[in-house]
């Protein structure tokens, strides 16, 4: 009984599987090989041009890469070993093939952007400026910042709310609330310039209005207010499906231990979903501010360009970082160089702002999370 016992094997192994799985041994500097000599193999496809052909250097990288993965582990280790290091290879390049041009444009945004990146740039306008006067941006910042405020203002609490009506209070049943999921999702894909033709068209709209000609100018008016509304289009149903995307991931046991303790169902939205799904609806917020902030089209319609600084959102044209890099990419002047840098900066600046409100954003969500949830 005693040599059964030592001779036996564990329930579910298989010796000549685990002699099998345990046969080779493929070590981080084996992997760290096969890297350089793609990356060498990828080099080799300079010969025929004799110039650095990027694209053509990484296919072939990759495709070494994946080979080389396959071939080494193929021959130290088991085929299933090898099986799964060539799926592991195949998703790792795909990972890099989409993260490449994302780098690419931060990049080439960094470098070209850094030319104008002064205190000129940041303290001066566009008025009075030809030739090769440096000029700035400034009012161009200001123009941004009041502009997505206002965005903002208009768009986080109908689109918060609106996620709030879908998600604890309306009936999957409703007419209604399926009514307005199947809205968010036709605004969600709206084109741009379409929003801006409508914020325009409305404030024109409005000249015939009596008591709201103080807010319209008629025909061509252009102001801040008119490109807030445009932005609230787009960036309120990504507020929406954000927003209800995080509160249907709060579990419903906290919703009913709030309701057997006798809390109202408002409290209990405001003093346990809320806090609970508040680093993602902040996430989503960014987000949001994010897909708007950098739109041009709908500006060009209804906010215009300014060569000054406007304080005003209600009145008058204004100039936001988009449309100043558009203009200032198309219509760079004499010599082009000048204007085209300042167009790279502009852009720079729109990078900057975006990474600022999602660290911000990132701060907040862990500071206002509940403590057992971090």
């Amino acid at each position: 009984m005693s040599t059964l016992a030592d001779t036996s094997v564990e329930p579910g192994l298989d010796p000549d599987f685990e002699s099998e799985m345990t046969s080779g041994s493929f070590t981080r500097t084996t992997q760290f090989l096969i890297v350089v000599g793609a990356v060498a193999l990828g080099a080799l496809s300079w010969l025929p041009g004799g110039s650095v052909n990027w694209a053509r250097w990484i296919v072939v990288s990759l495709v070494a890469f994946i080979a080389l993965t396959y071939v080494t582990s193929r021959m130290i280790e088991s085929q299933r070993q090898a099986t799964d290091r060539l799926a592991t290879a195949v998703v790792t390049s795909a990972f890099l093939v989409v993260l490449l041009p994302l780098v690419s444009v931060v990049w080439t945004v960094i470098e070209r952007g850094s030319n104008r990146f002064d205190r000129a740039f940041f303290t001066e306008t566009m008025r009075g400026v030809f030739g090769d006067i440096p000029g700035g941006a400034y009012h161009a910042i200001i123009g941004t910042l009041i502009v997505t405020a206002l965005t903002a203002v208009l768009s986080v609490p109908f689109g918060l709310f609106t996620a709030i009506y879908l998600v604890e209070y309306s009936s999957k049943r409703s007419r209604f609330a399926r009514a307005v999921q199947a809205l968010v999702d036709v605004m969600t894909g709206i084109p741009s310039i379409v929003a801006g033709l409508f914020a325009y068209a409305f404030f024109v709209f409005l000249d015939d209005v009596p008591g709201m000609t103080v807010l319209s100018t008629g025909v061509g008016h252009r102001s801040g207010l008119a490109g807030a509304v445009a932005l609230t289009l787009l960036m309120t149903p990504v507020v929406i499906r954000a927003s209800e995307e995080m509160l249907r991931l709060v579990p419903n046991e906290l919703r009913e231990a709030s309701y057997a303790l006798g809390v109202p169902k408002w409290k209990t939205v405001v003093k346990v979903v809320l806090p609970t799904a508040i680093a993602g609806i902040l996430t989503g917020i960014v987000l949001a501010v994010a897909r708007v902030i950098g739109e041009t089209a709908p500006l060009l319609v209804t906010v215009g360009l300014a060569q000054g600084v406007n304080w005003n959102p209600f009145e008058g044209r204004m100039t936001t970082l988009s449309v100043y890099t558009y203009y200032q990419y198309v219509q760079p002047g004499v010599p082009p160089e000048v204007g085209q840098d300042r167009a790279w900066a502009a852009a720079l600046v729109l990078v900057i702002i975006v990474g600022v409100l999602f660290t911000i954003a990132r701060i907040l969500s862990s500071i206002l999370q509940p403590k057992g949830l971090k």
